[in-house]
């Protein structure tokens, strides 16, 4: 489950399980209704300190996306689970605290979409791919998601992205505008924590007001609710 770790200039939120490489419950992070409630959870801890959030996690995955097992399931609605994801991605793009991804493994579909909701992006230069895998597996992308590409990357990387499925290395990625830089795996947290720092002065409800305004579009598209004939 994920784990928060408080440092004197940073909240450092891990999407895997402290204490263990890989989590067997969920070894891809996969957004399912516990891990998603969890990291809203640690979400909110990190912006009641007022400290630079830093997003990362163990293991192979940054994450692997949707929880498709849960998703065949039947247990719930597809529309209502996908609100769900919607209201995570939401609560990161406004949180009144500066974010930064630190993407560690391979971020898939949702979870490559959940990087894209931190201020600033960091990859991995030798492993991991970024990667909207939809278009494959003949899967649509819902209002929120397809607003949320919109608004993070340049026309012509998310026609590319969405429509081929294209696999970006973390090269390829900053080419394409998807993440501000890509670093040795060693230098990964190294550079998040420094440009956390560069940051944390502005910390505090007025960074929230100016998210909000700046991603209003966006944050409309993320609360509308996802309709029932999506599929």
């Amino acid at each position: 489950m994920p784990y928060l770790t408080m440092t004197d200039t940073a909240a450092e939120l891990f999407l895997g399980t402290q204490g263990v490489e890989l989590d067997e419950t969920n070894p891809e992070n996969r957004f399912n209704r516990a891990w998603m409630a969890k990291v809203s959870d640690l979400i909110d801890e990190a912006v009641a300190a007022k400290k630079p959030l830093i997003v990362s996690a163990t293991g192979k995955f940054f994450t692997n996306g949707l929880d498709t097992d849960y998703i065949f399931s039947g247990a719930e609605p597809l529309p209502t689970y996908l609100d769900a994801v919607h209201a995570l991605y939401a609560k990161l793009v406004s949180s009144a605290v500066p974010t930064i991804a630190a993407v560690n493994g391979h971020a898939f579909g949702a979870g490559a979409m959940l990087a894209l909701c931190a201020d600033y992006r960091i990859m991995r230069s030798d492993r991991g791919f970024w990667s909207l895998p939809e278009a494959a597996l003949n899967m649509p992308f819902p209002r929120g998601m397809a607003g949320l590409l919109r608004t993070r990357l340049s026309d012509a990387t998310v026609t590319e992205a969405m429509l081929t499925s294209r696999r970006y290395g973390g090269a390829d990625a900053v080419a394409a505008g998807i993440v501000e830089e890509a670093v040795d795996a060693e230098q990964l947290l190294v550079r998040a924590r420094e440009v956390a720092a560069e940051r944390a002065q502005f910390a505090g409800d007025n960074l929230g007001m100016i998210k909000r305004a700046l991603r209003l579009p966006l944050l409309e598209d993320l609360t509308a609710p996802t309709p029932a004939t999506l599929l």
